[in-house]
């Protein structure tokens, strides 16, 4: 019972807040409604503020106080994890302020925005293409920016993604082993395209590996004419992978089929 006068209190205040809110956006008077999307924003109730900023936009247009509601809207996006309609107000405050002085932070903001959309390896990587491209821009033109180790970092993130991508396709060709073709060999080709387009990939132990464990395969279940051959080159790519990682975690692995490789070879 002691909590019910606190409770009703709480609520009158929230009618009374939201009343307050509705009469703010109908008013005319758009230095008010400046200061109150400041105040939003600066407690973190994004919604209003990016609501209140977009009331006024038209109002401030062409006036020095145009690009700061600009980055505002981009900001209470942000803070809304509206990634994609954050970046569209980084792109309109870029496009309209090229030297303005949130433009670089603009600029790096449009990659992150595709960064913080990037989704899991498995599904479509537009984003992550995008996010590559965003911050690939952003250090060709501001090298000097102190925003540059993050930016390499996470451009260095995105594109291992894809790498990892690449590998789990590859990976998949080679679970569907002979399934309606030669799926070992597109298990091949998919990896060396992935470790030429991605060379410094954290992923390229697993992805010559890959490519062994698939060579190996395609030789097992060969018709006995191309056994020998394709035995030869699994013997090869044994040394592939060797001479890149010599202690490598799948040494055990790739010695075995080695030693089972040079046995039917010799026989």
């Amino acid at each position: 019972m002691k909590k019910t006068p606190f409770f009703l209190l709480l609520v009158v205040l929230t009618l009374f807040s939201c009343s307050n809110y509705q009469k703010l956006l109908k008013s005319d008077d758009a230095e008010l409604k400046y200061t109150k999307a400041v105040e939003y924003f600066n407690k973190g109730d994004f919604m209003r503020a990016s609501t209140l900023f977009d009331a006024i936009a038209t109002y401030y247009k062409g006036t020095d106080r145009s690009e700061t509601v600009l980055n505002y809207m981009a900001r209470s996006y942000m803070g809304q994890k509206d990634y994609f309609s954050a970046s569209e107000y980084y792109k309109t405050y870029v496009k309209t302020y090229p030297k303005g002085k949130y433009v670089i932070e603009s600029k790096y903001m449009i990659g992150y925005c595709y960064y913080l959309d990037s989704p899991d390896p498995r599904l479509d990587q537009t984003a992550t293409y995008s996010a590559i491209a965003a911050f690939q821009e952003f250090l060709d033109i501001y090298p000097e920016s102190d925003k540059v180790q993050l930016a390499n970092k996470l451009l260095d993130e995105m594109t291992n993604k894809l790498a990892y991508k690449a590998y789990l396709n590859a990976k998949l060709y080679y679970d569907l082993g002979n399934y309606l073709g030669n799926n070992y060999e597109s298990a091949v080709i998919t990896a060396q395209n992935a470790l030429k387009k991605y060379p410094s990939t954290s992923y390229r132990e697993e992805l010559l590996m890959l490519i062994l464990n698939s060579k190996y395969e395609q030789a097992e279940q060969s018709i006995e004419e191309k056994k020998t051959e394709r035995y030869r080159n699994a013997i090869d790519e044994y040394y592939n992978y060797i001479n890149e990682y010599p202690s490598g975690k799948y040494r055990k692995q790739a010695d075995k089929i080695l030693n089972e490789s040079k046995r039917i070879v010799k026989e």
